[in-house]
């Protein structure tokens, strides 16, 4: 799951950078961004990080 997690998070990442360098997409890639962070920020405080 958490390998899932990282999955979308690390797609939704590369979404935006293309949109930002590529300038398509405008308020959504913004969203895509906002998504990305609010998952990251959860995965943190659930304390679901990588188990080595």
């Amino acid at each position: 799951m958490i390998g899932l997690l990282w999955t979308i998070i690390v797609v939704l990442f590369v979404l935006w950078l293309i949109g930002f360098v590529l300038h398509v997409g405008g308020g959504l890639i913004h969203i895509l961004l906002l998504v990305v962070l609010i998952l990251i920020v959860y995965n943190l405080i659930t304390g679901r990080g990588a188990k080595v």
